[in-house]
């Protein structure tokens, strides 16, 4: 009975050393930034399209809302060669890799799925690798040392205590001392749990200093995500693939560089490439009869865009200009490339159509960081046609919650 009693008491210990062992290795924080996610990005779900650097170290889930209908527009971000190679490891492990192996272990995985307007359903993934950055906060050496010196001598003196606590309590059958030797580890086991607090809070404050100090560091970071878009009934099944620009696949480059302490300058260069269903009419040259036919061609998106940013760690606004435009400039263009008129048969050309692309957008929003692990972002999207006109108005907001 005895015995059991002992495994009791030194089962929490057990787990609180497990914790308090990879806290030492968790140096907080581990991002500078918590951008939204490549996949949202690819989407244009994100209310900043010309997105933030790669910048995360844990799991993380994106809500986005569009129109503020409450969609379940959800994607799940990991790093997983950060997990599987460097999480809950000494952080000279991760120091003491080269340079390629610390821009590897960026690589950043989402994969996720959205509810367009028109309730067709977007499922996709994205990978985004950092190849660039000014700053990395994990690879500062000597900054957390002090503190993690302090913690280490009074972690030491506190497990010894615990230790001789519990010999004393394996020897003694006297009741009274049994009463005071338990009180004794209760306050050891409060200053374990008090202290290891107090040290993860001097961490985060030193580490606030250099967040504030180097939040719009310069990066590159380059992409590519793959999104098929379905038709849906009103059950939510999927039906019929749609073949347009909702459903591709794309690369991208994102980069950055700081202004002052105040600003952040960054831009987006992107090729989607995708599928186009073009719809016409053919007419029989003999009889003069009109049909309903489409054809399928390859095409290429390239977007453009630019973003200036000011604020801070906390909060900051930005205004954003993108330029949108197809590699076949003309649906007629895309059907001679993807069709051939049968023999005694004719195009009709003016009935040639695709779906059209607006090629002008103004992004105006910002990001609050609510805590450590939760932001904010917002923002209001105007859609421009090529004579500048507004098409459409789109309000958008994004939650991004670390899990941690």
């Amino acid at each position: 009975m005895r015995t059991i009693f002992f495994l009791i008491l030194l089962l929490p210990a057990a787990l609180r050393a497990q914790n308090e062992k990879e806290g030492l290795d968790k140096l907080s924080p581990r991002e500078l930034t918590i951008p939204t996610s490549p996949l949202f990005d690819l989407m244009g779900q994100a209310p900043s399209q010309v997105a933030r650097t790669a910048d995360i170290r844990d799991f993380k889930v994106d809500w986005s809302m569009r129109n503020w209908r409450l969609n379940p527009n959800i994607a799940i971000q990991a790093q997983p060669i950060w997990e599987l190679a460097y999480n809950r490891r000494p952080l000279d492990k991760y120091q003491r890799a080269t340079p390629f192996q610390h821009r590897l272990s960026s690589l950043d995985v989402s994969l996720g799925t959205v509810q367009t307007e028109a309730a067709d359903r977007r499922i996709g993934w994205a990978l985004k690798l950092n190849v660039y950055r000014q700053r990395d906060p994990l690879l500062l050496r000597g900054v957390y040392d002090d503190i993690q010196q302090a913690y280490a001598d009074e972690l030491v003196q506190l497990r010894d205590k615990e230790r001789f606590i519990l010999r004393r309590l394996d020897s003694t059958t006297r009741p009274d001392e049994l009463k005071v030797l338990r009180e004794e580890l209760k306050q050891n086991d409060g200053q374990l749990t008090s202290f290891h607090a107090r040290r993860n809070t001097a961490i985060q404050e030193r580490a606030r200093t250099f967040i504030v100090d180097n939040w719009n560091a310069a990066y590159v970071d380059v992409a590519f995500g793959k999104i098929y878009t379905y038709a849906t009934d009103s059950a939510g099944s999927l039906g019929k693939l749609r073949v347009n620009r909702n459903t591709g696949s794309g690369a991208w480059i994102n980069f950055g560089f700081g202004v002052g302490k105040r600003g952040l300058v960054s831009g987006l260069v992107r090729s989607t490439f995708y599928e186009e269903e073009v719809n016409f009419l053919l007419r029989d040259e003999t009889t003069g009869e009109e049909t309903a036919a489409s054809a399928v061609a390859a095409n290429r998106l390239l977007t453009l865009g630019i973003n200036l940013r000011y604020g801070g760690p906390v909060y900051s606004f930005f205004v954003e200009f993108l330029r949108e435009g197809k590699s076949l400039r003309t649906p007629s263009a895309a059907l001679q490339e993807a069709f051939t008129a049968p023999t005694g048969k004719a195009v009709i050309t003016s009935t040639v159509r695709w779906d059209i692309v607006h090629p002008y957008s103004i992004n105006i929003g910002g990001d609050w960081r609510i805590g450590r692990n939760v932001i904010l972002n917002y923002g209001m999207r105007c859609v421009l046609d090529a004579n500048f006109k507004t098409t459409q108005f789109i309000p958008i907001a994004n939650i991004s919650c670390m899990m941690r």
